[in-house]
């Protein structure tokens, strides 16, 4: 008896032909294509084709090029810890994992700069750097690899002291949409070389080609750490507070605002005992003298806001308790209600709205009734209103979504951003032409052409093209 030819994927011949590449590090596996078709957000899944787990630039630059002959688009993934949508494949294609690249690759104490492969973890590099004297303090929270962190341009709870990915990175090897491998930047602290590659690509989250290598800034260990909790009467108070510490210019490591809602979730979750108040997290580094002055003039500016219960935390074993605490926010959100995902805002404006704009927020949020906490790195002007929602209530995104829409154009008529850290992938599309204007998003789409004519590098993101 006579059965039918299994169909076959329109894909198929180009996999196998990555399978003769790669071998059985070429995946369809269905688990494998749905793990990678997601991040930790609220988006819904699009599974690629295929997942290739790759060990070096030359394999990345050999399944682009055979990408780039097929008009099939390439998905570059890290850790899979993307809040925007960054690594669906919305249109399917072979999703490069990265996180077999995870070598250390040099260190310089002398010029305080380091190179590592972008599947690197940053906790796994300042694991490395441990007995260097060096660390590198861009701390998104989630323990992202390097290249998706400069995939996003990524900053997290030090931005206020060192910058973000933006300012820490120094160059790159990047495998543009025709498979060809260029680098970018030099170990130079400055140049004036010609366009600023290095930033075009950092921030472009995949649509212009894909990061396999980075040069990177890092930075001494201070003497002395001390880091605190304070409690406030309500969220005006803390922003206030912390409006007037950057303006006195003290020097803050880190200045972290969580609300009473978020700190009775992280208490449940993870077994701490914090007074359930609004809330500042903070870090202190410089010399021991330096590190008492701050914390003494930022003791006398909260007190003017009616702060109390100072808890301090100056050993390594409480301070990484405290900042972990602080980073689970969102898993203990999430466990407030199982089976919810997350919708994370991401607005930044200038520091003198901070407060207006928290305040603000806050009260859309109780009219609005969705269990939407506040956290955010405050000392940059940027927060995050995460709403937990059921994915499969209809009206309950569609509120998700109006409320959403509020907080951009409330951050936009205050000078602000709709994403201060998590970049635009699919979720933020929507708000990139009342942000920038026409003529900017068209210069945007024009560079994309000019880079990617064929739309195959994480086509959906970012611009519309």
């Amino acid at each position: 008896m006579n059965h039918p030819a299994a169909k076959l994927s329109p894909r198929e011949p180009l996999i196998e032909r990555l399978r003769a590449i790669l071998g059985d590090r070429v995946s369809t596996s269905s688990s494998v294509l749905e793990q990678h078709g997601r991040g930790e957000s609220w988006h819904p899944v699009h599974k690629p084709d295929a997942v290739c787990f790759v060990q070096s630039t030359d394999e990345v630059a050999a399944i682009v090029k055979l990408c780039a002959e097929t008009a099939t688009p390439v998905i570059a993934f890290g850790t899979g810890t993307s809040l925007e949508g960054q690594v669906q494949a919305v249109q399917g294609g072979i999703c490069i994992d990265l996180s077999q690249m995870n070598q250390v690759l040099e260190v310089s104490n002398e010029d305080m700069d380091c190179r590592v492969e972008a599947g690197v973890t940053r906790r796994q590099l300042n694991q490395y750097l441990h007995d260097t004297g060096l660390f590198f303090p861009i701390d998104p929270g989630a323990d992202t690899s390097i290249g998706g962190m400069a995939a996003t341009r990524a900053s997290g709870t030090n931005a206020v002291r060192y910058g973000t990915m933006r300012e820490n990175v120094l160059g790159l090897t990047v495998v543009t949409a025709n498979g060809e491998i260029i680098k970018t930047g030099t170990r130079a602290r400055k140049s004036a070389a010609g366009y600023d590659l290095t930033r075009l690509f950092v921030g472009s989250e995949g649509t212009l080609g894909v990061i396999t290598e980075l040069g990177l800034r890092l930075y001494g260990l201070t003497e002395a750490i001390s880091a605190a909790t304070v409690n406030f009467p309500d969220v005006r108070s803390a922003a206030e507070a912390t409006i007037q510490t950057i303006q006195m210019g003290i020097p803050m490591a880190r200045i972290e605002i969580v609300d009473s809602a978020y700190i009775k979730a992280i208490n449940a979750y993870s077994k701490t005992d914090y007074p359930e108040l609004d809330t500042l997290f903070l870090e202190f580094h410089g010399t021991r003298a330096g590190v008492a002055e701050q914390v003494q003039m930022f003791n006398e500016i909260s007190q003017d806001f009616g702060a109390t219960g100072f808890q301090w935390a100056e050993k390594e074993e409480d301070r990484n308790r405290l900042w972990r605490a602080r980073h689970d926010a969102y898993y203990a959100g999430l466990a407030v209600y199982p089976g919810y995902r997350g919708y994370v805002t991401d607005i930044c404006v200038p520091i003198s709205r901070l407060a207006d704009c928290i305040a603000e927020t806050q009260a859309d949020i109780a009219a609005s009734g969705l269990f939407a906490p506040v956290i955010g790195h405050v000392g940059d002007g940027n927060f995050h209103a995460t709403m937990f929602i059921d994915p499969d209530d209809d009206a309950m995104l569609a509120k998700a979504l109006e409320l959403d829409h509020r907080m951009v154009q409330r951050a936009l008529d205050m000078g602000g951003t709709c994403t201060g850290e998590h970049g635009i992938g699919m979720g933020k599309l929507k708000h990139m032409r009342n942000e920038h204007g026409d003529g900017a998003v068209d210069v945007m789409k024009a560079i994309k052409t000019a880079l990617d004519p064929q739309n195959i590098m994480n086509p959906g993101k970012i611009v519309d093209c």
